[in-house]
């Protein structure tokens, strides 16, 4: 096993060596370990990275649909399902960079049910040129993120109910059987090393204290120059407080309470108030995260060691500190112990009623720009207020009109 984990006391963090030429680097996440910020970066880099002989192929920042089709997953709720044209699109893209070296990124092949979705990826994107990536972070770090996300997927179960079911309830799968098909890192680990072999797989263990080492890992593997790589800003990534989240989690049982259906759901709430909520209301300083009872961030330091040495036995090559997987987060010193009767996000303050405001905004303005939306549109957060709300206007004068 290779390990470079040099302390930021003694020196700075040996860069690994480059991948041979021609490889084809498939990085499969999983969710919540720098994904959407290194693909922001590689994908605003394409053109300087193509210059140093490294092709993006993806047509977008994350290709989620040809992940989700080859992964046989359905799509978001209330997407359109992923389809096989997806899937082939990316790998004639990959295809088309001939025998120079090529990157694909989506957190999505994390959910490859079994070994021969694993190599039918590996296969089709070619089987002797294919290095696995995998990006680890603790589960200590994960939980409260994944959690939320499934939160802004349509999740109605608190977080304390979910971390209950997650960690005590055998066998661990309701209601989120994607979770330890993700994070269950040694088995997933296992999983593409048994498709494409211990050296042709690297795990690189993230170190959130060192802001940009993600980006030189990823630079250093693909022979890139230094600093090519920057973190794009993305408000849009950030994570909900728990006032937030607590309002989207009562919105959620309502909705499904009253049956209304998913595309409704994907169009009002993810694809107008939840983004809305993200670009335009600025988190408080004093604490807007959510708080991981202490039973959990046992349980998840002790499943992080026990990962930790079996990924460490596989013999595959480990970037980074391997005991990070273990070491649970430093507790905040402003963060109050919990509720002992807290049964979805402790201590969860009341919303704002600006931010309030801003979620049913940005609800009304995805009905007002939806049926004008085509490939070529700007995205509802991306349209200035005004503008919105004088489409929104027009509409409602005219369907006033017609009644």
């Amino acid at each position: 096993m290779e390990t470079d984990c040099s302390t930021p006391e003694t020196t700075a963090p040996a860069r690994p060596g480059p991948l041979p030429a021609g490889t084809r680097l498939l990085h499969i996440g999983p969710h919540k370990t720098g994904t959407t910020s290194i693909q922001g970066a590689l994908f605003a880099a394409k053109d300087a990275m193509a210059a140093h002989g490294v092709d993006f192929p993806a047509h977008s920042r994350h290709p989620m649909e040809a992940a989700l089709a080859v992964c046989g997953r359905p799509g978001m709720m209330g997407d359109v399902r992923p389809a096989e044209r997806h899937w082939q699109r990316l790998v004639d893209a990959v295809h088309a960079t001939g025998g120079r070296t090529s990157l694909v990124s989506s957190e999505f092949f994390a959910d490859a049910p079994d070994d021969a979705t694993a190599a039918r990826i590996a296969g089709d994107l070619g089987r002797d040129r294919v290095h696995v990536l995998v990006t680890l972070r603790p589960l200590a770090k994960i939980m409260p993120s994944q959690w939320q996300q499934y939160v802004q997927n349509g999740l109605r179960m608190g977080y304390e109910d979910w971390l209950d079911h997650m960690l005590r309830r055998a066998p661990y799968e309701k209601p989120n059987p994607s979770f330890w098909r993700r994070h269950r890192h040694d088995r997933l680990v296992e999983r593409w090393t048994r498709v494409v072999g211990a050296e042709n797989t690297t795990v690189v263990v993230v170190d959130d204290g060192d802001r940009g080492g993600l980006m030189r890992t990823f630079e250093s593997l693909l022979a890139l120059p230094g600093g090519l790589l920057e973190e794009v800003p993305d408000t849009a990534d950030r994570s909900l407080t728990p006032a937030e989240t607590e309002m989207l989690l009562v919105l959620n049982r309502e909705f499904r309470g009253n049956g209304l259906p998913d595309e409704i759901y994907s169009k009002l709430v993810r694809g107008g108030a939840v983004p809305r909520m993200k670009n335009v209301c600025r988190p408080p300083a004093d604490g807007g995260r959510i708080r991981t009872p202490e039973w959990a961030l046992e349980a998840a330091a002790s499943l992080g060691a026990e990962m930790a040495g079996r990924i460490g036995a596989l013999g595959v090559r480990v970037l980074g500190d391997p005991a990070l997987l273990s070491a649970p987060p430093s507790p905040s010193p402003r963060s109050a112990p919990p509720s002992p009767r807290a049964a979805t996000v402790p201590a969860a303050p009341g919303i704002d009623p600006g931010t309030a405001a801003q979620a049913l905004y940005g609800a009304l303005a995805a009905v007002a720009a939806e049926p004008a939306r085509t490939d070529g549109i700007r995205s509802v957060h991306q349209t200035p207020s005004g503008e919105l709300v004088r489409v929104l206007g027009h509409r409602v004068l005219r369907r006033l009109r017609r009644t």
